[in-house]
């Protein structure tokens, strides 16, 4: 009868303890979009409709970006290029509520809004990655530490 209420004990312990690591994961996972959400809606100035989307979206991909870091932990270069990939499907999504000088402000931004993402990660132990700069910033032209007042602000042109 002992080692019902033992083996009783340790598979109730092993249930719940597995729920609270996903319960950890999915608020930590949530604090790091909210985080993220709310440096983009000050920064773009964003209505409270375009909030709301906003924070459902990058929720959707804060949560991908995780996965990816998580599984590709051991190969950092590779979760950057995926993590990318996820960077690129925001920016899509971003493009379709956002207006046309919120975007081109977002578009010239994202490094330091990816940068802003991964430290915060960092910190949190998330993230293992080296290198918080962010790669897709190399295809941007118009990096802001180099231009002048007089220099041209490159915008993505926009189908709409």
């Amino acid at each position: 009868m002992k080692k019902f209420w033992m083996m009783t004990f340790l598979l109730w312990a092993s249930v719940f303890g597995v729920q609270a690591q996903r319960q950890d994961k999915t608020e930590t996972i949530k604090e790091r979009a909210d985080r993220l959400s709310d440096q983009m809606i000050r920064e773009l100035r964003l209505n409270n409709f375009q909030a709301k989307r906003l924070r459902e979206i990058n929720q959707e991909k804060v949560s991908k970006m995780v996965e990816i870091e998580q599984k590709y932990a051991n190969n950092p270069s590779l979760a950057e290029k995926n993590c990318q990939g996820v960077c690129r499907e925001r920016d899509k999504e971003l493009e379709n509520f956002l207006s046309l000088d919120q975007y081109g402000q977002y578009y010239g931004n994202r490094s330091e809004f990816y940068k802003y993402d991964k430290d915060f990660a960092k910190s949190l132990g998330l993230s293992k990655s080296k290198k918080t700069s962010n790669p897709l910033s190399k295809s941007i032209g118009n990096n802001s530490t180099n231009t002048t007042a007089s220099d041209p602000v490159l915008r993505p042109a926009i189908n709409r």
